[in-house]
């Protein structure tokens, strides 16, 4: 069903996904950021996209009547305003560079979200109408370009005055829909890989593996101690994914 990947290429992909999720599963975040860096050493950069788009976008399908209850949605739509606008933009600057400029780019956002993380950066003033646009727009140019809308909002909402199931819900419906509208803006860009689709199709069950893993071996009071393992393994992954190791 894979003719187009190698058998060890798979294994590898299978592995980052799997490690992702569990990232994911017990500190909350990250899934993105180990996985794309790992994936771009083996797949294209629209290839990668392809594949981190159709197994996340089953992951948060059973929570979302929830999280649509306590989304505020006037933000909710004002993020997504910006991304559909800015992320065309992101995936036409991603047409014209080449595969290593997409792997330097999704490692330096990886770590600068790291070090703005690690040093307690946030943004404390009032989530504002256009602050809250812009940030859409940032997303989803860099979904466009690298893959990675998370970013932007979570450093936004990080220290919002937004109650924490409402940041909770907002975070998830809007990385959803970052998903759910990449896929039409690939076909659209002729880019749209159907072994990529395929790949992804069977990453799904790596994804929920690390992911139910994750979640089991959460436990609240070892928080520090997970965003520390979390930390360190997107900074593993960030470094290298740069391509200068490949020389």
């Amino acid at each position: 069903m894979l003719p187009d990947f190698q058998t060890t290429q798979i294994a590898f992909l299978a592995g980052a996904c799997f490690l992702a999720a569990l990232v994911r599963g017990f500190s909350g975040f990250g899934s993105g950021l180990v996985y794309l860096p790992l994936a771009a050493q083996v797949l294209t950069p629209f290839q990668a996209l392809t594949t981190i788009v159709i197994f996340d976008l089953f992951g948060p399908i059973p929570i979302l009547r929830r999280a649509a209850r306590s989304c505020e949605a006037r933000d909710l739509v004002r993020l997504l305003t910006g991304l559909v606008v800015a992320l065309p933009l992101g995936l036409f600057a991603l047409t014209l560079v080449p595969a290593e400029v997409f792997r330097y780019a999704v490692s330096a956002v990886a770590l600068t979200l790291l070090v703005c993380l690690v040093s307690g950066l946030r943004y404390h003033g009032a989530l504002t109408p256009p602050l809250v646009y812009t940030t859409g727009g940032l997303s989803g140019f860099l979904q466009g370009v690298a893959g990675l809308p998370g970013p932007p909002v979570i450093l936004l909402y990080m220290a919002s005055t937004r109650p924490v199931q409402v940041v909770r819900a907002n975070t998830l419906l809007f990385l959803f829909a970052t998903d759910v509208v990449l896929l039409p803006m690939l076909a659209l860009f002729g880019r749209l890989d159907p072994s990529a689709l395929v790949l992804g199709a069977a990453l799904v069950v790596p994804n929920l593996l690390g992911g139910l893993l994750g979640a089991r071996l959460f436990r609240p009071e070892y928080e520090r101690v997970y965003r520390t393992i979390a930390y360190t393994i997107i900074a593993a992954s960030a470094l290298s994914g740069l391509p200068f190791w490949d020389g």
